[in-house]
C-alpha cells in the first residue's frame, strides 16, 4: 500500500456547501476502512488536501473520482503524487 496526496483548489463555493455532507460522509466511510488516512480545508476554505492510502495511483485516483466534490465539480485538481510519509 501507498499514500497518495491529492491537493484542491474550490471553483464552486455555493455548489460545494450544497454537496459538502455527502463528501464528509465519504471522507468518514473511507476514514473507517483505512482509504483516507488524513483530509481536511486549508484555513482560508480555498481548497483541501486529502491523502489516500491505496495499492496502486489507480485505486486512489478511483476514491477521489467517486467522491461528491469530484461528481458535483467543485474544484480543480492542483496536485495528485505519490507521498512518501517519514514520520510519525
Amino acid at each position: 500500500m501507498a499514500k497518495y496526496v491529492a491537493q484542491l483548489e474550490f471553483t464552486d463555493p455555493a455548489r460545494r456547501l450544497e454537496v459538502r455532507s455527502a463528501h464528509r460522509e465519504y471522507c468518514r466511510e473511507l476514514f473507517a476502512r483505512g482509504s483516507l488516512v488524513m483530509a481536511g480545508p486549508w484555513a482560508d476554505e480555498t481548497g483541501a488536501l486529502l491523502v489516500y492510502e491505496a495499492a496502486d495511483e489507480a485505486a486512489a485516483r478511483e476514491l477521489l473520482a467517486k467522491d461528491p466534490y469530484t461528481l458535483a465539480d467543485v474544484y480543480r485538481l492542483v496536485l495528485f503524487r505519490e507521498w512518501r510519509q517519514v514520520l510519525p
